[in-house]
C-alpha cells in the first residue's frame, strides 16, 4: 500500500509539523518580476540621483529662471517689475540686436566649415602609420587646453598692426599689412581663424576615432574592385563617417553661438559693432547696462537660434544612412 502513495506525499507524511510544499504559480512569477524590476529601478534611480539634482540645479532651472525674467524689467538690485512681452517687442526693433544676429551667422559661418575641413585632413594624415604620430596629436590638441583669455592676449598682439608677428611675416614678402583688429573687414575673420587654430585639434580627435572604426576590410575589398582614393573617400570614409561628423557639426556649430571669450579679450565688439555677437550682447545689456529682463529675452532668441540649427542637422543627419559594425 506504502508503494502506491506519490513520493511528495510520503514525504509530507513521514516529516509530520512541516508545512506542504506549494508549486509556484504563474502570479508568484509576476510578483517576482514586478519586484525585481521595481529594485532595480530603485537602484538606477538612487545612482542618478546626483547627475539629476546637478541637472536641475545648474540646468533647467536657470533656464526656468530666465524664462521668467524675460517678461520683466530688473536691474539686478531694485524689484522686478513685470512688463510681458514688452522686452520682446523692443528686441524685435533694435536694429542692434539684428546686427549682433548676423555677425554671430556670418562667424558661425566662417568659422564651422574651416575648422572642419581642416580637422579632416588632420585626422586623415593622423590615422595613417607614421613615425611621431602621437606626439603630433598632442600637439595639435595643445591648443584647445589652454584658456581662450590667455590665448586672446597672445594673438591680440600677434595681430598688432605694428609690432604683431603677423605683419612682420608679411613684410618679408613685401605686403603691409592692415590693421587687423581695428577693420570692420578683418577683424571678424580674424576671431573666427582663432578659434579654428585653437578647436581643430579637438575636433581632429573625433573624426579620427571614427576613421578608426571603419574596418579595414572595406579597403580591401574596394581596392579589389579597382577604386581610387578618392572613390574610397566618397564611397566609404564619408558615409562612415557621419555618426562622428554629426556629433562635431552639432557641438561645435553651438559652442560657435555661444562665442564670448574672445571677442571680449581682442575686439570688445568693435570696431563699429562688427563683432558684436549675440552673446555679447547679452553681456553689455545684463552687466553693463543692468537691462537683465531684456537681456534675459535676448538669451531666449539665442537659444532659439540654436535650436533651431541644431533640428535642421538632426533631420539632415537622421535620413543618412549609418552603419553599425560594432
Amino acid at each position: 500500500m506504502i508503494a502506491d502513495i506519490p513520493a511528495a506525499t510520503r514525504h509530507q507524511a513521514a516529516a509530520p509539523g512541516h508545512s506542504p510544499v506549494r508549486t509556484p504559480t504563474p502570479a508568484d512569477g509576476a510578483r517576482h518580476r514586478r519586484r525585481t524590476r521595481i529594485r532595480t529601478a530603485v537602484e538606477a534611480y538612487a545612482l542618478l540621483t546626483p547627475s539629476l539634482v546637478g541637472f536641475v540645479l545648474f540646468l533647467l532651472a536657470p533656464i526656468a529662471g530666465v524664462v521668467v525674467i524675460s517678461f520683466f524689467d530688473w536691474n539686478l538690485m531694485g524689484s522686478p517689475h513685470f512688463v510681458g512681452l514688452a522686452n520682446y517687442r523692443e528686441m524685435a526693433g533694435d536694429s542692434e540686436v539684428w546686427r549682433a544676429v548676423r555677425n554671430t551667422v556670418y562667424y558661425v559661418v566662417l568659422n564651422i566649415p574651416a575648422q572642419t575641413v581642416l580637422a579632416l585632413l588632420l585626422a586623415l594624415a593622423m590615422n595613417r602609420r607614421m613615425r611621431g604620430g602621437k606626439a603630433l596629436r598632442v600637439l595639435f590638441v595643445l591648443p584647445w587646453m589652454a584658456m581662450p583669455v590667455a590665448l586672446g592676449i597672445v594673438w591680440n598682439w600677434a595681430f598688432d598692426p605694428q609690432h604683431g608677428v603677423v605683419n612682420q611675416f608679411l613684410s618679408l614678402f613685401g605686403i603691409d599689412g592692415p590693421a587687423w583688429l581695428s577693420s570692420t573687414a578683418w577683424a571678424m575673420p580674424v576671431l573666427a581663424s582663432v578659434n579654428v587654430w585653437q578647436y581643430t585639434g579637438y575636433t581632429m580627435l573625433f573624426l579620427l576615432a571614427g576613421l578608426q572604426a571603419i574596418p579595414e576590410s572595406l579597403y580591401e575589398a574596394a581596392d579589389l574592385d579597382g577604386a581610387g582614393p578618392v572613390q574610397r573617400f566618397f564611397r566609404i570614409t564619408l558615409p562612415l563617417l557621419r555618426p562622428s561628423m554629426f556629433f562635431v557639426l552639432v557641438t561645435n556649430t553651438i559652442g560657435s553661438f555661444q562665442m564670448f571669450d574672445t571677442v571680449y579679450v581682442m575686439t570688445q565688439g568693435g570696431p563699429g559693432g562688427s563683432t558684436d555677437t549675440m552673446n555679447f550682447h547679452i553681456y553689455q545689456q545684463a552687466f553693463q547696462l543692468f537691462r537683465t529682463g531684456y537681456a534675459s529675452a535676448l538669451a531666449m532668441l539665442l537659444f532659439t537660434l540654436i535650436l533651431l540649427v541644431t533640428a535642421v542637422q538632426v533631420l539632415y543627419f537622421r535620413k543618412r544612412t549609418v552603419y553599425d559594425f560594432s
